[in-house]
């Protein structure tokens, strides 16, 4: 995969994102009838823009962000400004972005759906890629390409279904039933207690089944919806095992999502969608976070203002916590963007 495929790649992931959260705020700015100076795509300095009406449309050098850049933001003195509207509407103005990348994959993967791809079946069974020489698979007849239904009766709907039967049956005969190009096949193997590095107890690299295939509109709605939801809660069960210390928080930057898109498209469109709404979903879950200078960190400023019951943080003060807090952000990514790097010039990369 060409270093221009990967760079196109992430940028229309990017500024799909971008595009997405900016428009949240432009349409909620605009129906609150506050004031929009100026959005743009990308970060300054200017390429090109044009004006209509008040606000000014910019297409900007750095391809890294976004903004929609609305009168008063932290000063209601200025006319039409944010900041003179009422704590609800300020409210709903600065989360608008965040919950239009959430709102985004709902729109991403019936599409997915619509459009005749490559894409995981998921729930059908869990198929084997390979199989190990000399190995329990080997003997028993078991082929590439063949899907496991069930172990011993008990129906396999995933990888991890499957390795709790295999690890809690090490060195005891197993009946397995198999999908053999739509004819159902029986086998029995031993898996192995310890068996060659590398190769696994039954001797079998295993993956999702695929099906190339489009749906029409009232079934790829739902089956979006379905995957929607089920994204959802594997981002929860992964937030709050890293809460827990049960797991480890992978920080990238743009470079390392740029490196890891270049990855993903490597895998087929199907993965690219997916991982479009992961994304998406992720930077609107860090886009709402109380960190000064993103969007949480103004609704925080918001939220106090109502708890001290209309009393507001000086719009001075206000700017300098955000100028800093931009400036710390700046910093991190710089960080990260060198680790990142690190990670690429020692061949490392995310999916194995």
């Amino acid at each position: 995969m060409s270093i221009l495929v990967t760079i196109v790649a992430f940028l229309a992931v990017l500024v799909l994102v971008i595009i997405a959260h900016e428009l949240g705020h432009f349409i909620t700015a605009k129906l609150s009838k506050v004031r929009v100076e100026e959005v743009g795509l990308g970060l300054p300095p200017r390429l090109l823009s044009f004006k209509r009406g008040e606000t000014v449309y910019s297409l900007n050098l750095i391809p890294l962000g976004g903004f929609c850049r609305m009168a008063g933001e932290e000063d209601p003195d200025v006319l039409g400004s944010l900041a003179g509207k009422g704590i609800k509407t300020r409210l709903l103005v600065l989360s608008a972005g965040s919950i239009m990348m959430l709102l985004l994959p709902l729109l991403l993967f019936p599409m997915a759906y619509m459009i005749p791809m490559e894409r995981y079946l998921e729930g059908e069974g869990v198929q084997v890629m390979e199989v190990a020489q000399n190995s329990p698979a080997e003997e028993a007849g078991i082929l590439p390409g063949d899907v496991i239904k069930s172990v011993d009766g008990e129906p396999i709907h995933n990888f991890d279904e499957l390795k709790d039967i295999i690890d809690s049956n090490l060195g005891f005969e197993i009946g397995m039933l198999l999908l053999r190009d739509s004819t159902e096949v029986e086998v029995t193997l031993v898996p192995r207690p310890n068996p060659p590095q590398g190769e696994g107890p039954v001797g079998v690299e295993l993956g999702p089944i695929t099906e190339t295939r489009a749906y029409p509109p009232w079934k790829a709605i739902p089956l979006g919806l379905g995957q929607y939801g089920r994204m959802l809660v594997q981002m929860k069960d992964a937030l709050a095992s890293t809460v827990r210390g049960e797991g480890e928080l992978a920080i990238i930057g743009p470079v390392g999502i740029a490196q890891l898109t270049g990855e993903v498209v490597k895998r087929g469109a199907y993965d690219l969608i997916r991982f479009t709404a992961f994304l998406s979903m992720m930077l609107a879950i860090v886009n709402i976070l109380p960190i000064p200078a993103l969007d949480g960190g103004r609704i925080l400023f918001v939220v106090i203002e109502a708890i001290r019951r209309g009393k507001r943080i000086s719009p001075k003060r206000e700017s300098l916590i955000h100028l800093i807090g931009f400036t710390i952000l700046i910093l991190v990514i710089g960080v990260v963007s060198y680790y990142d790097v690190m990670r690429i010039i020692s061949g490392a990369g995310f999916i194995p």
